[in-house]
């Protein structure tokens, strides 16, 4: 006769999954939200709709001489508390601009220097591409990521790719004189997410993805990069002083090689 007391028990009939059934759920978190400053501005319509997340990106457009604040992107679970009221690099906000004097169907600026979880990149992206934006071009400025490359990456090197849409390369292209991002290398987050919704709706745009995510040499190839393929005649009131502020502030990177375990 078994001893029903020292017999190891038998599994149980309920699969890993299914005893999540007995848990309450978290509660959903509320969708992010369009906010802009003048009532008539209901919608966009840029020639040019510029999303900067990377830092270098972040860093050059907080010195673009004339721009003009014209909305924000709310995410209700980042607090507001500890935000400058003015605009600052120490936020954490997604303020919206418009470039050239302050016109809102010339060229708009997302400059995200917020952190977006991966959960919430899909909703942002039909935020930014939706109804209340809409853009005839877009160029999305990001960094390469260490795990995420295909290869050997040293943070000596400074260098950029790009990532198109069946659209973009139809035409004349935006970023002519980048190499493609190589193959087997992942872009991921919200700049893959807004690049994906741009080749769903039929939109020309343009990922530029750099190397390395911080420092002053990266910040002079992005600069560059500007200046001659996307805003010619763009001038940047910041010295070279600036730019070594922005390394010793931003300087996260790692002075010893970093190689990829992707594919390696």
């Amino acid at each position: 006769m078994e001893d029903v007391i020292t017999e190891i028990p038998p599994p149980s009939r309920f699969f890993e999954e299914d005893l999540n059934n007995f848990t309450v759920p978290s509660p959903p978190l509320p969708p992010p939200f369009l906010l802009f400053s003048e009532p008539h501005l209901q919608t966009l319509h840029p020639s040019l709709l510029i999303i900067a997340l990377s830092s270098p990106s972040l860093y050059l457009f907080h010195h673009f001489p004339s721009k003009t604040l014209i909305g924000s992107l709310i995410l209700p679970e980042i607090p507001l508390s500890g935000n400058s009221i003015e605009p600052s690099l120490t936020d954490r906000s997604c303020n919206i601009y418009a470039l050239n004097n302050g016109d809102p169907q010339s060229v708009v600026l997302v400059s995200v220097q917020c952190s977006v979880a991966a959960e919430r990149s899909h909703s942002v992206a039909k935020l930014l591409i939706g109804d209340r934006i809409v853009s005839r071009r877009m160029l999305i400025l990001d960094s390469i990521h260490g795990q995420n490359f295909r290869g050997r990456l040293s943070s000596d090197e400074e260098f950029a790719f790009k990532l198109e849409t069946l659209a973009e390369r139809k035409g004349e292209r935006l970023l002519k004189g980048l190499e493609y991002y190589p193959s087997g290398s992942v872009v991921d987050g919200l700049g893959a997410a807004l690049l994906g919704r741009c080749q769903m709706k039929n939109i020309k745009a343009s990922l530029c993805v750099s190397w390395p995510e911080y420092g002053a040499s990266v910040l002079s190839l992005i600069k560059g990069l500007l200046q001659k393929d996307v805003l010619p005649g763009l001038e940047l009131n910041f010295s070279e002083e600036d730019s070594s502020g922005f390394l010793s502030r931003f300087g996260r990177g790692k002075d010893h090689l970093f190689e990829s375990e992707l594919y390696t």
